[in-house]
């Protein structure tokens, strides 16, 4: 049965692959689906088959509800800071779910606070260490976010919420892009499902060619954020740390940084774009800020990592590396020295290796399973499930 759903995407960097890789799915299974997005992202967005309709610039609430009114779709998707779209979609009594591209980024009961970094607490002071933190943490992102969204859900006639993330917690379903076994374990809202990583290579790597080189030395990916970060002098000194080893490097700068602003040695290849995973199948270890979807895909090769976080997830990402034992964490401004020490500790670690090999099977059963689908689509269209049965599913009005 063929269904209609309204994608409304926020963003630029490195969660569009994935929300487009879901995209990409609902077309192949022969669904209407419009994307609402920056016009800048016509062409990645017409690559998957869906309709495109710019978003008009005076703000998602109002763009989302015109499409409404024109289209009527079954479910609105949301990414996850998409609010006007959230807004609009319950205003016009539309069942709206979220889209997660990475860890589960609101509080749990049992988990650490989003945004800090930390690992699991352990006794008295660390729980005591979660709510302290966790209270700064919720008060800064409402004192941010809050007034401007209840002042828009005022104009749609809705009632104001408490925090901000209550927004969230109305969709019919959280479905966050990553594997359970990657994240913490915590007491999450029941709406919120673990549906898989989606592996997709983001379009601007489409043509991009690496040649392996020769040489039996091993090779190391480093691949930082698809933005602009201010990776460039991190970028410098990763290189200068692989000119100290007997490794070959494989550096990706991707659009956000040109690969003739890097002085790298002999043994390092610098590239603006390269398929990851086809350099993966080759690589012994993934040099990376942190992002979740080039981890995903370093552990779905088996590869463990050295991560130096920027900003945005990439410290609680870094957490939960610590904690499977699948690499080591270093800081952005570390030196060459350092860098270099780190990677060599993990290259001759075997534990490393064990860790990131069980994440990548519990990654790549994910991102191979059904449960996206299951949670997308009605259970009317799932009467012989291949696989274990996702109890949940339920018609979208439910």
């Amino acid at each position: 049965m063929t269904h209609s759903y309204l994608v409304a995407l926020t963003g630029s960097g490195g969660t569009v692959p994935p929300e487009l890789g879901v995209v990409r799915r609902l077309v192949r299974r022969g669904h209407r689906v419009t994307v609402l997005a920056e016009e800048s992202l016509t062409g990645p967005v017409t690559a998957t088959g869906a309709r495109l309709r710019p978003r008009a610039g005076a703000g998602f609430a109002r763009d989302t509800a015109d499409e409404i009114d024109a289209e009527r779709p079954d479910l609105v998707l949301a990414s996850f800071f998409a609010f006007g779209a959230m807004v609009a979609a319950q205003a016009c009594e539309v069942p709206f779910s979220v889209l997660i591209p990475g860890i589960y980024p609101l509080p749990v009961e049992g988990g650490p606070p989003p945004g800090s970094g930390f690992g699991k607490a352990h006794g008295p002071l660390g729980r005591l260490r979660d709510r302290v933190v966790g209270s700064l943490v919720q008060r800064r992102w409402d004192e941010e976010l809050l007034p401007k969204l209840n002042v828009l859900r005022a104009d749609f006639g809705l009632e104001r919420l408490a925090h901000y993330q209550d927004q969230a917690q109305l969709a019919r379903r959280q479905l966050v892009l990553s594997s359970a076994a990657f994240d913490f374990p915590g007491q999450g809202p029941d709406r919120v499902r673990w549906v898989g990583p989606i592996l997709d290579e983001p379009d601007w790597v489409e043509g991009a060619t690496w040649t392996q080189t020769d040489g039996g030395d091993p090779l190391v990916l480093v691949a930082l954020s698809t933005t602009f970060q201010r990776q460039t002098d991190c970028l410098q000194r990763i290189s200068e740390a692989l000119g100290q080893l007997p490794v070959r490097g494989v550096i990706t700068t991707g659009p956000a940084v040109d690969p003739d602003e890097l002085r790298v040695p002999p043994n390092v290849t610098v590239l603006r774009a390269a398929g990851h995973r086809e350099i993966m199948r080759h690589a012994s270890l993934v040099v990376t800020h942190g992002g979740h979807g080039t981890l995903m895909k370093s552990f779905a090769a088996d590869l463990p990592v050295v991560v130096l976080p920027h900003g945005r997830d990439n410290a609680d990402n870094a957490a939960r590396v610590r904690a499977h034992h699948a690499g080591i964490t270093v800081p952005r401004t570390a030196t060459p020295q350092r860098i270099a020490r780190a990677i060599r500790h993990v290259l001759r670690t075997p534990a490393h290796y064990r860790a990131a090999a069980e994440l990548g099977r519990a990654i790549r059963h994910d991102a191979r399973g059904e449960a996206l689908l299951y949670e997308l689509e009605p259970s009317t269209d799932h009467h012989d499930p291949v696989g274990e049965r996702i109890s949940s599913v339920r018609e979208f009005e439910s």
